[in-house]
């Protein structure tokens, strides 16, 4: 597997110079990530598919999913790909390469636990800042025209957002300067994860079924279909910063009451 990798590899960094492989590159596999993983939702809603696991009874109609497609592909183009040839510099700078020998799976799966850890507690405080009266009304009510989200509204946002909560995304690529491998790698899981939050969907193979920190569709739902005020779950991929600071106090709230209604139900049959 290690050869067939490395193959590739060197066929990709002798074909393409630095540059297009950590600008161009990354804006296609962005791009192929994400529609590829959020689009399916677009159908599972239109069709009534997997009902039975949809968080929210509510659906988008055509019109708003067309929006929001139309505005990711104005906000990817004049926003998110501008910033990815602006910050390649910065990467260089930091030590970013892309050159043979690959990192071990061990420095790979280290630093992208590392860039987890530090996003989320970054995120969790920019989001919160996003939710004072002022940004909320001005920048992040954007984001929160779609209160019952699919895939595709992860990175539904004001283009003051994308800048704000995206520097939580690479402030730990930008500090380590890893392997532009490690890189693609990191960007792959962010979007999926970011896309499955947002997907509408609970299902019994959910990842938060399986992982007691992990958030996931359901946490991030919650903060969508409540007033700003009162929303909470302001963290981006794990539960605990939440937790810490009683800021997901309504939602385990919530989870108690289904639960105890559940535990009824079952007594009552």
């Amino acid at each position: 597997m290690a050869s067939i990798v490395e193959s590739a590899w060197m066929y990709l960094i002798t074909h393409f110079n630095d540059f297009h492989l950590a600008c161009l590159g990354s804006f296609f596999l962005h791009e192929s990530v994400f529609f590829l993983s959020g689009l399916p939702f677009i159908f599972f809603e239109r069709a009534g598919w997997l009902s039975k696991y949809k968080i929210q009874t509510k659906s988008n109609t055509p019109a708003a999913q067309e929006k929001c497609i139309t505005k990711l592909l104005l906000y990817h183009f004049c926003v998110n790909l501008p910033v990815m040839i602006l910050s390649y510099p910065v990467f260089r700078f930091m030590g970013m390469r892309s050159s043979l020998p690959l990192p071990s799976w061990k420095v790979i799966s280290t630093q992208i636990l590392f860039y987890f850890i530090l996003e989320d507690f970054v995120f969790y405080w920019g989001h919160r800042i996003l939710h004072t009266k002022w940004l909320y009304k001005h920048v992040h009510s954007v984001h929160h025209e779609y209160a019952t989200p699919f895939g595709l509204t992860s990175e539904y946002a004001h283009p003051a957002e994308i800048l704000f909560l995206g520097f939580a995304t690479i402030v730990g690529p930008a500090i380590t300067g890893p392997h532009l491998i490690t890189l693609w790698l990191w960007m792959v899981l962010r979007v999926l994860e970011t896309v499955e939050a947002h997907c509408g969907y609970h299902f019994p193979w959910s990842l938060s079924n399986f992982l007691p920190l992990y958030g996931g569709a359901d946490f991030h739902d919650y903060h969508h279909r409540l007033l700003y005020t009162k929303s909470g779950n302001y963290s981006s991929t794990f539960v605990y910063m939440d937790w810490i600071f009683g800021t997901d106090k309504g939602y385990r709230k919530l989870k108690a009451l289904k639960s105890d209604r559940e535990e009824a139900d079952l007594k009552e049959t």
